[in-house]
């Protein structure tokens, strides 16, 4: 049973912070949830967090006005520390300022420290003596673009536990994104000293399409349901 952290950084309940939350974690506007937001956007039963093979998953509990993730509409996701969970009008964000510092110091270790340090010590150090920096890096500045950037900075994993048809069957779908975007960038045209790249309409209409078709795995995979 995981324990979770939830700050509500905007909306009506903001400021409030539900610590050691045990999951699984329902999050809405009706008596009952375990977290209730006095929201009247947010769905009666909005959204639910659980733990599932050790990661923290994020499930919309087929809202009506959808949750997004670091600024993308999403059904399901696995939540890491750092990320923001919009619902109507309000913006949760997900882990302790102590876990968050930690998350950062380790992408900065990643990244050859190129973002800088937290407290003056990258790793390590008292996390508890964060500068103004780490508000900006969260996105508590309100910052434009702020709060996608420790999802940007950290590619998901991949998937543990598979079986051989599960693992088959993903290395297929990867192989065909992969052969499918090479082909687009093999038909790329560098024009001009500025290094300006174009792409053939035909070819911009498939580059659509394959957009398309990832909307379609998503929520075919967010929503087995409706299959």
């Amino acid at each position: 049973m995981a324990l979770v952290t939830i700050r509500i950084l905007d909306g009506a309940d903001r400021g409030r912070v539900y610590e050691d939350v045990p999951t699984p974690v329902t999050i809405g506007r009706e008596e009952g949830n375990d977290i209730q937001l006095a929201d009247e956007r947010v769905s009666r039963f909005h959204l639910k967090i659980q733990e599932d093979h050790d990661k923290v998953v994020l499930t919309d509990l087929d809202s009506t006005n959808g949750t997004k993730v670091n600024g993308e509409d999403t059904h399901l996701r696995i939540l890491r520390f750092g990320d923001m969970v919009t619902l109507g009008r309000s913006v949760l964000l997900y882990g302790s300022q102590e876990q968050i510092a930690q998350r950062l110091a380790s992408l900065r270790d990643a990244e050859g420290d190129s973002l800088g340090t937290i407290g003056g010590e990258a790793t390590g150090g008292d996390v508890a003596a964060i500068n103004p920096s780490f508000d900006f890096e969260v996105g508590w500045s309100g910052a434009t673009g702020s709060q996608a950037i420790l999802h940007r900075l950290s590619p998901p994993e991949l998937p543990e536990r598979l079986g051989p048809s599960q693992a088959a069957q993903l290395s297929e779908l990867l192989e065909y994104l992969h052969t499918r975007i090479r082909t687009l960038l093999e038909t790329v045209q560098v024009e001009g000293k500025k290094g300006r790249v174009t792409l053939d309409e035909r070819q911009w209409q498939n580059l659509l399409d394959l957009q398309a078709r990832l909307a379609t795995y998503l929520r075919t995979i967010g929503r087995p349901q409706e299959e």
